[in-house]
């Protein structure tokens, strides 16, 4: 049984203000694994006013000596790689295999692209006669969720480091152990005291308590777009800047060029990728109309050949939703499918055979979805794919764009031309040609209600940091006359 049950406040471990806790539970067995304290208005002061003190000292470290704390998390990291992968196993359902290959690995990439991001990152720079620089944005509140849970942990605090900013974490209480095994490695790496804090809590309490507080400078946030506008509500009062990365629901175009027998099993398992559980799940799938019955039986032969089970075992594909609430919206939202007319082809309602126990749930495929139908709007967080049907290249398009997200977006075509032509016209942050994968040098966020802002690499590291002009740095060449001021009466 995992117990945490302290915060770790100005580089101590330290006891939460309130006696509460909340069960983490694995979704496998459904069984309890551990309790972790949840915190209130009073620990978060604390953190921020940790943060406040030691941003006046760690803005002012230089790069050198960022890159070498870096470094140090970097190192301790790779000590805890196997460790990550446990906790984020137990704690969230995705099969071992993948938290070795994907969830812990995620973490490492992030640190280390972090690291490259700030070694090249242009900091200052001459223009006219001023002298522009990047200047660390001050103490950031993080805000994280259970998904990819130590993913997104690195993904902000790697360029926070970089970036020369203080920190207060609230990781999701769904998946709280793998936040407890990074607070380690920032202690073990000798992260100053105050510059990286944990405060364990509920959105409602704690996440509140950090958007709307005043000696908060940023919120970076992942999450829901409910969530995410209670966070920009809560942050609007004391005009702090947001970083969001929200919701989705992406548009995976296949050309009618192509090979459908590739491409269509290709994507109808790669949606499946942590049980469906990832905001860039590409849930549609848009083919030609006249080609949706092949495609159906495609998709559903690759949807059957998934193995569905325990997570410990390692030839297992996909485990468990992560928790009783996410498998019953699930089960409800393919009833909805159902109800409204979709043809069901393959799983359904209910659990796979032989896993009566867990939140384990059948990979299923619905064909001839409208893009109106339930669906096919929202997001629904679970292996469920909906094969929508377009006429001509320029409705698919339509219909691809035809949503209030836009995080990412999919398309497959024989010439990459036509894909990269199809896809700069797809509203989204992301568009994934032909089965690339992410690209942590690529820029990461979304349009829309996906979110505002962007993670990784230089792109990430740039939400960290504000921007000051220092006019007249440099004399004015007098023959050209000066710098001066601009009359805009003239």
């Amino acid at each position: 049984m995992y117990k945490a049950d302290k915060f770790y406040i100005n580089g101590e471990w330290v006891s939460p203000s309130t006696n509460d806790e909340c069960e983490v539970i694995n979704p496998a067995t459904e069984e309890v694994i551990g309790t972790v304290a949840m915190g209130n208005e009073n620990d978060v002061n604390n953190a921020v006013a940790a943060a406040k003190k030691a941003f006046e000292t760690f803005s002012k470290t230089s790069i050198e000596e960022r890159m070498a704390l870096l470094d140090r998390i970097i190192a301790a990291y790779k000590a805890k790689m196997e460790k990550i992968a446990a906790c984020v196993s137990q704690e969230m359902g995705a099969p071992i295999s993948m938290s070795n290959a994907a969830q812990a690995p995620a973490g490492l990439g992030h640190l280390l692209f972090a690291k490259t991001a700030v070694e090249k990152f242009k900091f200052s720079e001459e223009v006219g006669t001023s002298h522009v620089v990047r200047e660390p944005i001050g103490v950031c509140g993080l805000i994280t969720p259970w998904n990819w849970p130590v993913n997104q942990i690195t993904a902000k605090v790697g360029p926070a480091i970089a970036a020369g900013c203080t920190m207060v974490l609230k990781p999701s209480e769904i998946a709280p152990f793998n936040a407890i095994v990074f607070t380690e490695i920032m202690h073990e790496a000798g992260t100053p005291p105050g510059v990286f804090n944990l405060v364990n809590g509920y959105g409602p309490t704690v996440g509140v308590a950090m958007s709307s507080h005043p000696d908060v400078d940023m919120m970076s946030f992942t999450g829901s777009t409910r969530a995410g506008v209670s966070v920009a509500e809560e942050s609007a009062k004391t005009i702090k800047r947001v970083c969001q990365e929200l919701g989705g629901k992406s548009a995976n175009i296949i050309v009618d060029d192509e090979s459908f027998v590739e491409s269509v099993a290709r994507d109808a398992v790669g949606m499946c990728l942590n049980t469906g559980q990832s905001c860039n799940a590409a849930t549609r799938m848009l083919v030609p109309a006249h080609r949706m019955e092949e495609a159906a039986e495609i998709a559903s032969e690759a949807m059957d050949s998934i193995i569905v089970g325990n997570p410990e075992n390692e030839d297992t594909q996909v485990g468990p939703l992560v928790s009783e609430l996410q498998f019953n919206k699930v089960q409800a939202l393919i009833q909805k499918g159902i109800d409204e007319g979709a043809d069901l082809k393959t799983g359904g309602l209910g659990k796979p055979e032989g896993l009566e126990k867990g939140y384990f749930v059948k990979p299923t495929v619905f064909a001839n979805v409208k893009n109106n139908m339930t669906i096919a709007k929202e997001e629904i967080f679970g292996p469920v794919l909906s094969l929508v049907p377009y006429s001509d290249e320029e409705d698919a398009i339509r219909i691809a764009n035809d949503t209030v997200y836009g995080l990412s977006a999919y398309v497959s075509a024989q010439s990459l031309d036509k894909a990269k032509s199809i896809g700069s016209r797809l509203r989204a942050g992301n568009v994934h040609l032909n089965g690339a994968g992410l690209d942590i040098n690529a820029p990461f966020g979304g349009y829309k209600q996906s979110g505002n802002g962007r993670e990784f690499s230089g792109w990430g590291l740039e939400e960290f940091l504000e921007t000051k002009a220092l006019l007249g740095f440099t004399p004015p060449d007098a023959d050209a006359g000066g710098g001066g001021f601009i009359d805009f009466d003239e």
